[in-house]
């Protein structure tokens, strides 16, 4: 008899990436993964190659200058810091310091594809409650807690479709839910939404909530891949125990705080990507092509059984966007040379869809 995997892991999708297609004049343009279209800052990049120098040496086990960097960035005390590399790093550190078999956890759905994931492979139920005109309906998924409820993901603004909810709808929600359930509030967009949600201000007058955010996105290092979060003592604790040792690696730390020192810069990135975001928008919309107003740095087509064949046009004029079959696609804002074309392909694909 040879070792056989967790029964739980027979409900877990294997994810396999598809390949980037390539065209002959070299005009393909990444929009499926929600990437910044610019690469880091030169002043970076230099740390970048000062770290790469020393790639040789382990980095510390916990990343205690990173650490220190973002408490005084974000004014919380070190010890309710927590690193892992990228958001979803962290999310496996929750599970396991949260979840036992038979627990629930509760979100939205269609929301970031981590969650079904990182509840199954715990053996926890996941319970996913429908958006509401592609947001979350919060007063749903209070409904939806129950006593068995360990767990509450919450996207904010949401991935895939880019809405944000209301500060006053949020705080009414951590109201209505027991404050021994543990709400994740994933920020990964943060930077780029104007709706005033906060969640390190919501965490400091709630202890059951903790903040996810991300250097992917706004800061241009998805590819280092460094993620953080805030979250009150006991589960910081806890989730540095269950961190994999030097999880993030010293390159990443380094271009970490050398980004968190030019945000001048980078922000300035993001207001563009922001003003690119719009502009596309409004261009789509007048064209007739449906999309939903969007806090983050991509925007949602909820096209149902067009989505297929339109992402196929697109991806055909070298327009590599999210797919999810039946409901919609999610497009990246690229540069506005990728985003000009997206205007055009779209205008065409939909006269043919």
């Amino acid at each position: 008899m040879t070792p056989v995997p967790r029964p739980a892991l027979d409900t877990v999708p294997l994810y396999v990436p598809k390949p980037p297609v390539a065209r002959a004049d070299g005009t393909s343009h990444r929009l499926f993964l929600n990437e910044n279209p610019y690469p880091p800052l030169p002043s970076v990049l230099a740390e970048v190659a000062r770290a790469a120098r020393v790639a040789h040496h382990y980095p510390e086990i916990m990343p205690g200058d990173l650490v220190a960097a973002l408490a005084a960035r974000l004014g919380v005390p070190e010890s309710d810091v927590v690193t892992g590399p990228g958001s979803v790093g962290i999310y496996q550190q929750i599970a396991q310091a949260v979840l036992e078999p038979g627990d629930e956890v509760v979100y939205a759905w269609p929301s970031f594809e981590a969650y079904p994931i990182v509840a199954r492979i715990a053996g926890a139920r996941a319970v996913e409650v429908p958006l509401r005109d592609g947001a979350h309906d919060l007063a749903a998924m209070a409904a939806r807690v129950t006593d068995r409820t360990r767990l509450v993901f919450l996207c904010e603004p949401n991935n895939p479709t880019g809405t944000s909810v209301r500060p006053a709808d949020l705080e009414a929600f951590l109201a209505a839910v027991p404050s021994s359930v543990l709400v994740v509030l994933d920020e990964a967009y943060h930077e780029f939404s104007d709706s005033g949600v906060d969640g390190v201000a919501l965490y400091r007058d709630h202890p059951n909530v903790v903040v996810l955010r991300t250097f992917s996105k706004a800061y241009g290092l998805a590819g280092l891949r460094v993620g953080y979060g805030v979250a009150h003592p006991v589960i910081s604790a806890a989730l540095r125990k269950c961190a994999v040792p030097c999880g993030v690696n010293g390159i990443a730390v380094r271009a970490a705080i050398a980004s968190l020192a030019v945000e001048d810069e980078l922000f300035a990135r993001v207001d563009g990507i922001v003003r690119e975001r719009d502009a596309l928008r409004v261009a789509l919309a007048e064209r007739g092509v449906p999309v939903l107003p969007s806090e983050t740095n991509f925007l949602w087509l909820p096209l149902g059984p067009r989505a297929a064949p339109v992402a196929a046009t697109l991806e055909a004029a070298g327009l590599m966007a999210r797919l999810y079959p039946g409901e919609g696609i999610r497009l990246t804002v690229g540069t506005p040379e990728a985003n000009a074309r997206v205007v055009t392909v779209l205008e065409d694909a939909l006269v043919r869809a």
